[in-house]
């Protein structure tokens, strides 16, 4: 996504707008490096937000002895701290 400038934005405001409309990239506008709004199509696809949960799901095995793995070697740790 292209970031421009408040004064490149306003010079090239109606290229710019054009250009989104005619099926280019949203671009946003900054002012002093910093991000204030971005220009979409009114009638474009919402951005699907990011999928976090489940998004390593069938790359790792969970033993099922999980809850009881090194049970005894933790156990032995506490019992040698008395």
């Amino acid at each position: 996504m292209q970031i421009y400038n408040m004064h490149d934005a306003k010079t090239n405001l109606s290229r710019l707008i054009e250009e989104t409309v005619n099926g280019g990239e949203p671009f946003v506008i900054a002012k002093s490096g910093k991000p204030l709004v971005k220009v979409v199509r009114i009638d474009a696809e919402p951005e699907k937000p990011l999928r976090r949960i489940g998004f390593m799901k069938g790359q790792m095995k969970v033993p099922a002895d999980f809850d009881t793995m090194g049970a005894d070697e933790i156990s032995s740790m506490f019992e040698d701290a008395k």
